[in-house]
């Protein structure tokens, strides 16, 4: 075997293409990588893979898929790039393989992927070395959940997280800026509780100056209609991208959240759930459910970070903030040096590398981070869109 060229490093959707981009070296001829659990350089172990199974959406909220940027003559990935069912189910066995135990479909919107249920019930089959299933959740902005919450979970679905910025109608149709009413979401996620997709999760990216008002009646509604089957998350706005005009003054701290919430509902703190959890938990003090806050600002979340993402053509991203993803794809359809097709423990093995040399802690080095390493204008490397990767 060849000691260059197992994985080239780029990205496919970044500006900042073929610039310096170093390679992943291949392991000596014969070697194989054992199942079990892989560590990166600060000790994380891999756990979480989320798979975008598309990069289109029918939302255009302004801090991911701003509608100046995404307009119609945005050029998305074509049909031939995208990664197939088969071949999603491939790298999902290989991940499995290497400690993977959590699979999430993303997006951009992952309900516009056609057939998504068959690609649902393909993983919902995989098992874990030891015979355990994965535990198999999607995220989706709700809009088509009301039509296929039902078949998502017969397909084998086990949970879902939908994104939710308020409940006042004016300002949910503004914020997703295609005019989509709250009530086709509420509809969708009462689908998703009937349906047993639960506890479902609802996410709300608090944007100082926006929606901020909106946090009490949020928790008031899902309180008083769903009790424990939904639970509640505030994310504090993130700088994701480079598209959506992040400023910090735009952020609410999760500890501003959660003392406009207690005022009105008082809360206790819960402990983790499990290792590598995003959001810290904290239950209703008259016991009707939880709600939960993701601080990747305020309090970031890197040191136990476990999940790795693969976008819908097969660029695989160690990070939320990535600059440059690692070429699955062409492990998937590229021949071998020798003429003979990738085999599943190469491409494992080729993993294991990357995840092993991985020292991402964007989150953790934001306040020490130059303001010009995030221009593209000054030279500086673009993050990767949210909407390509999932969130």
């Amino acid at each position: 075997m060849s000691e260059r060229n197992i994985i080239a490093i780029h990205d496919l959707r970044s500006p900042a293409t073929g610039a310096g981009i170093p390679e992943i070296p291949t392991l000596p001829a014969g070697t194989e990588l054992s199942p079990g659990l892989l560590s990166d350089s600060l000790g994380r172990t891999l756990h979480d893979l989320r798979i975008s199974v598309t990069d289109r959406c029918n939302f255009r909220c302004s801090y991911c898929m701003p509608k100046e940027v995404f307009d119609k003559d945005y050029r998305f990935l074509p049909q031939t790039a995208l990664l197939s069912f088969e071949e999603m189910l491939r790298i999902a066995r290989i991940f499995v393989a290497c400690g993977v135990r959590k699979i999430r479909l993303t997006g951009g919107e992952p309900l516009l992927r056609r057939h998504l249920e068959h690609l649902v019930a393909m993983l919902a089959d995989l098992r874990t070395p030891d015979g355990d299933p994965l535990d198999l959740t999607l995220t989706t902005n709700g809009s088509l959940l009301a039509r296929k919450a039902a078949a998502l979970r017969q397909a084998g679905l086990r949970r879902v997280t939908v994104s939710l910025d308020a409940m006042d109608d004016r300002i949910f149709r503004a914020m997703n800026d295609v005019d989509f009413p709250v009530a086709d979401v509420l509809a969708g996620i009462d689908a998703a509780v009937a349906a047993g997709l639960g506890p479902v999760k609802v996410n709300m990216v608090v944007k100082r100056g926006t929606n901020e008002n909106e946090i009490v009646p949020m928790a008031r509604h899902f309180r008083e209609r769903h009790g424990g089957q939904v639970v509640l998350r505030f994310i504090e706005y993130m700088d994701v991208g480079a598209t959506n005009g992040w400023r910090m003054d735009q952020v609410l701290p999760s500890a501003e959240v959660r003392a406009r919430l207690h005022a009105a509902f008082p809360l206790v703190p819960l402990d983790a759930a499990q290792p590598g959890e995003t959001a810290e938990r904290w239950a209703y003090a008259d016991g009707r459910g939880e709600v939960g806050f993701i601080s990747s600002v305020t309090q970031a979340f890197c040191g136990d970070c476990n999940r790795a993402r693969l976008s819908t053509e097969g660029q695989l991203y160690l990070c939320l903030f990535a600059e440059r993803g690692h070429d699955l794809r062409a492990l998937l359809r590229g021949a071998h040096p020798s003429g003979r097709p990738w085999s599943d423990a190469e491409i494992a093995a080729a993993i294991g590398l990357i995840w092993q040399r991985r020292d991402d802690r964007y989150s953790q080095l934001r306040a020490s981070r130059p303001a010009e390493t995030d221009t593209p204008e000054s030279g500086g490397r673009r993050r990767i869109e949210m909407s390509y990767i999932g969130g």
